[in-house]
């Protein structure tokens, strides 16, 4: 089946991982108004007003920096997206403010919903990017009246308000040390007038979920979490500030400035059949979840916001082959031919296999052919096994705490695969004064085989296989 983010442009693609971006925490399960979590609205990437009294708000401003492999006719064009609060209330025929309203079945809650934005910026030459320049922002304040009605009488009316954001991006492209690279820096800043006293206030007045797509042209992003050899000194001194730039295009000619950390190149899995805004969600618990809501606390839900009532639908609408597909899928990580070592066990360039017998690897009896203390994995031509004695490289940044331990050396405990096919070893710091009991214990550090130099002098290389 062709997923329709298949045949998407770059930029749409890169939009679907942005959206989810957009709308993470925007609202909580159950979906409710009446849900206290609902009540304290959150969320990630706010920049609130610069006056603002302080504990009230988030600060104005996020910083990032990055690096371009750009030609000289290279242009950047910058796509500015996020939140704005907007003000729902509901009024009676006579004008007063009331806090639901009810005709039929259907009902109207006065509720604090948000409005898209996406603003483009540029396309920006290299030279404007080398001399500098900083770009105004501004959405105007906006008000609407909507007229409900029980399908025949007026019964009411819905008003919408929001007040006006101003805000600037600023940018400056120089040179990096390395040839054709450049440096670019970046900042975003909130600078909407007034001083809000509370924190309902300051965020009626803030840039909520901001994030930027940087799109480049005639000049490729270097990307900030596994650049090339080539380019690291060139990234050494980048810094980002409320922000976490990724690679979001195949030709890596789009980076995402995101409130959050996601990896390189984001993808939606396929499997998803939707937002559901919650932080971290898990999609089959949380849509189990909205099926065991009762009716009443269903309709609530819708009447909270379109996005709640459109989650409620979608999950009322699943089918059990819906259902199935959030379940997850099964891969099998050992569904390749492999070469064998001369002792008559599988070994794969950088990969761990094991003789399963030609049973499939979920298959109970496969486990006895799984032997973490005795498999191996090739690193750099020389296999690595239980014992073996390696130098830690840490390089994926996958936990910040892994950097304390590079250039140690450590012993290998054992060698893993999960169900994906993808290796972890498994090991003890060598000058651990815990490493006995760590061991004993089984409470090992787990890297990647890239990140793990062997001491070739300690470990038996193809060739002496």
């Amino acid at each position: 089946m062709t997923s329709p983010l298949d045949v998407a442009s770059p930029l749409d693609q890169a939009r679907a991982v942005a959206d989810t971006v957009l709308y993470e925490g925007y609202l909580l399960y159950p979906y409710r108004a009446s849900s206290a979590k609902n009540q304290v609205r959150w969320q990630f990437g706010v920049l609130g007003p610069p006056a603002a009294v302080a504990g009230s708000s988030e600060p104005a401003g996020l910083r990032a920096q990055c690096v371009l492999d750009a030609e000289p006719e290279a242009t950047l064009t910058i796509y500015l997206r996020f939140l704005q609060l907007q003000a729902r209330r509901v009024q009676a025929l006579d004008g007063t403010a009331v806090r639901e309203l009810r005709a039929g079945t259907a009902s109207w809650l006065s509720w604090d919903e948000a409005v898209p934005h996406e603003i483009e910026l540029g396309p920006l030459s290299l030279a404007e990017l080398t001399s500098g320049c900083t770009l105004p922002v501004r959405v105007p304040a906006n008000e609407e009246c909507e007229q409900l009605s029980d399908g025949s009488e007026p019964v009411g009316t819905l008003l919408r308000r929001r007040a006006e954001l101003l805000g600037a991006l600023s940018l400056h492209a120089t040179d990096a040390d390395t040839a054709g690279l450049r440096r670019l820096e970046l900042s975003l800043d909130n600078r909407t007038p007034g001083r809000p006293a509370d924190r309902d206030a300051a965020s009626a007045l803030s840039f909520l979920s901001a994030h930027l797509l940087l799109v480049a042209g005639h000049a490729r992003f270097v990307s900030l979490v596994d650049p090339p050899q080539a380019a690291r000194a060139a990234l050494a001194g980048c810094r980002s500030e409320r922000c976490w730039p990724v690679l979001a295009a195949a030709d890596d000619d789009i980076l995402l400035v995101s409130p959050i950390i996601l990896e390189d190149h984001p993808r939606l899995a396929e499997q998803s059949r939707g937002a559901l805004f919650d932080s971290t969600e898990i999609d089959e618990i949380l849509t189990l979840r909205v099926m065991t809501m009762t009716d009443a606390e269903k309709a609530e839900a819708r009447a909270t916001d379109p996005h709640a009532a459109a989650i409620i639908d979608r999950c009322d609408a699943m089918t059990a082959e819906d259902l199935q597909q959030l379940h997850g899928i099964l891969r099998d990580p050992r569904a390749l031919d492999v070469p064998t070592w001369s002792d008559g066990s599988a070994w794969n360039d950088g990969s761990v296999w094991n003789d399963a017998g030609g049973k499939p690897w979920w298959d109970p009896g496969v486990d006895a052919a799984v032997d973490p203390e005795r498999d191996a994995v090739l690193i750099g031509g020389v296999r690595v096994s239980r014992g073996s004695r390696v130098r830690v490289r840490p390089r994926r940044r996958a936990d910040a705490q892994d950097m304390f331990f590079a250039g140690r050396w450590a012993t290998v405990a054992a060698v893993y695969a999960d169900v994906d096919g993808n290796e972890h070893v498994a090991v003890v710091l060598s000058d651990d004064p815990r490493a006995d009991p760590s061991d004993w214990y089984g409470r090992y550090l787990y890297f990647a085989p890239d990140e793990l130099e062997p001491e070739a002098r300690a470990a038996k290389t193809i060739e002496e296989v």
